[in-house]
């Protein structure tokens, strides 16, 4: 670890405190960052650790700071606007959680690199896209010298990550502030972003010491990036330790209930005999794509989104499709649910062919056998309809002779069972969390008294503990009403907790398949094997060892 300025901290925070009006948002924060240290701040969503680090560099509106926040001895929160300004993206840089936001669409990769330059080290045009080209290809951009003048619309997640990454080293500062850096990316793109996130470190911290703050609530990010961690809730720092200590030895009961949130498998035996729900055979799905060039004269292409997949489903028993963006998991549960039409094959729902259902009453009368829940619980439900209103719609198109007062006891019956309290039906999706709106969703998808649901990535978007629940109720309702759940996910953990069989899927294609606990513990196909590589999963089991951090009550 570089000593030049002895064993002052790098960056040093004491009793920091920000407030918006009557509300704290964080309280007395006390944390102590060395040069070339690595440190994971965590908490759920909402407990301060975003706007902690927001408010590092003044980038809060409307918020009263006290404390202090040193840097190399200097308070930032005693310097002027001015100041400010020169030192971000010099001293203190960030990357953010969504490059496509926070990357300016209009301008090319290579012209935001050098507007940083420009503005912190007075380089010419050439020189900053000399510069550019040379950090594209420290952090791992292949073709820099091409992609310098591509717009962010045209890199793939990761590599806008990746660019990211470099805007923020161009003028090597000394503390990196990185905000839920991977939140976005497929399980072996984040590996690839979290090794490329310590290589970098380790080189600058060799030659400049510089450290980095990372803000997640990704538990197996800490556990591979991170040599000590910061535990938040509610705006209150509650425990600090060595990442090794703190998952063997958590102290406080907030970190305790944060390990012991990986989802733990419950999936109960499916019956013997159990009917075939669901068949799948030889299905291949086409998407039309616009040709370029001369091609564009005789019309259009296709692109083969789903090749050849077989699969079944019984009754009360739960399939994990796995699998990262571009899969083709998302493309054939469309199909299942008839909602994007099949080039080749057939889906049978109980001995039924989909094919056959041409009218629309015959579809209708399969829709209410099979339902969805969605990826993000904020964009699915309606926010101009109340929980009533929302829960209530699919027993108004499928059971049109209920009348009123049946149809808002079924809505609240359907809430009680999801862990809704009665006075939800009256109010509107964006006054509840997270959590509560996929629980919401949830009793939306049972009002029709399904058999089928297609859960489409339901926990992604929710906190772990939330996670926990939300599949907690998940299993307890297939338990209950004998369920048959085709789940989508790209998490292996949840899998492992969920699913009775697996398949997964690359480019379209089923690579592997079987029961789920034979394909985590020996897969047979390599690219299987590279999920299991990237996937750490959590567990605070280990060795008891005696703590050595710190717990604030």
């Amino acid at each position: 670890m570089n000593e030049v300025k002895g064993n002052r901290p790098l960056l040093e925070i004491d009793r920091f405190s920000v407030r918006f009006g009557d509300k704290i948002a964080v309280h007395e924060l006390s944390l102590s960052i060395a040069r070339g240290e690595r440190v994971a701040l965590v908490g759920e969503s909402g407990s301060g650790k975003s706007v902690t680090a927001l408010s590092i560099l003044r980038l809060v509106d409307h918020a009263d700071l006290s404390g202090r926040v040193l840097l190399d001895g200097e308070d930032l929160l005693q310097k002027t606007e001015q100041q400010m300004r020169g030192l971000r993206g010099a001293d203190v840089a960030m990357v953010f959680q969504e490059p496509m936001t926070a990357l300016n669409p209009l301008f090319t990769i290579g012209k935001q690199i050098a507007e940083s330059l420009r503005l912190h080290e007075g380089l010419r045009p050439n020189a900053a896209r000399k510069r550019g080209i040379e950090l594209l290809r420290r952090t791992g951009i292949p073709e820099p010298e091409r992609r310098i003048d591509s717009f962010p619309h045209q890199l793939s997640g990761g590599q806008r990550q990746r660019a990211m990454i470099a805007m923020a080293l161009a003028c090597r500062p000394r503390l990196l502030l990185a905000d839920e850096p991977t939140t976005a990316l497929d399980v072996t793109v984040r590996q690839q972003i979290v090794d490329l996130l310590i290589a970098l470190q380790e080189q600058e911290a060799a030659e400049r010491g510089m450290a980095v703050l990372l803000i997640t609530h990704d538990l197996n990010l800490v556990k591979r990036f991170a040599q000590r961690v910061a535990v938040m809730e509610k705006g209150v720092l509650v425990e600090t330790n060595t990442t090794e200590a703190l998952f063997s030895n958590p102290q406080h009961p907030y970190t305790q209930r944060l390990l012991d949130s990986e989802p733990q498998r419950a999936v109960a035996p499916v019956e013997p005999g159990a009917r075939r729900l669901l068949d799948v055979e030889g299905l291949a799905v086409d998407y039309r794509t616009s040709a370029k060039g001369l091609r564009s004269l005789f019309g259009r292409s296709t692109f083969r989104a789903v090749h050849d997949v077989d699969l079944c489903l019984r009754r009360g028993e739960t399939l994990g499709i796995v699998g990262e963006s571009g899969s083709g998991k998302s493309t054939l549960a469309a199909t299942v649910l008839g909602l994007q039409q099949p080039a080749a094959g057939h889906i049978h729902i109980d001995g039924l062919p989909l094919a056959t259902l041409k009218t629309a009453r015959s579809r209708r009368a399969l829709y209410s056998r099979m339902q969805v829940v969605f990826q993000d619980p904020f964009g699915s439900l309606s926010p101009r309809m109340t929980v009533e209103q929302i829960v209530s719609e699919g027993l108004t198109m499928h059971q049109p002779d209920m009348d009123a007062r049946a149809r808002r006891a079924r809505v609240g019956s359907l809430l009680e069972e999801v862990g809704m309290p009665a006075d939800a039906m009256l109010r509107y999706p964006h006054e509840f969390s997270g959590g509560q709106r996929q629980r919401i969703a949830i009793a939306r998808a049972l009002a029709v008294e399904p058999e089928l649901l297609v859960l489409d990535e339901p926990t992604s978007a929710l906190d772990v503990s939330i996670q926990k629940q939300v599949l907690n109720l998940l299993t307890n309702l297939q338990k209950k009403y004998k369920l048959s759940y085709l789940f989508i996910t790209h998490d292996l953990a949840v899998m492992r907790a969920m699913a009775h069989r697996v398949i997964v899927m690359k480019s379209g294609r089923i690579v592997e398949a079987g029961d789920t606990l034979d394909v985590l513990h020996a897969p047979s196909h390599p690219y299987t094997q590279s999920l299991l590589a990237s996937s750490l999963i959590v567990s605070p089991a280990g060795v008891a060892q005696t703590p050595t951090g710190t717990v604030n009550d």
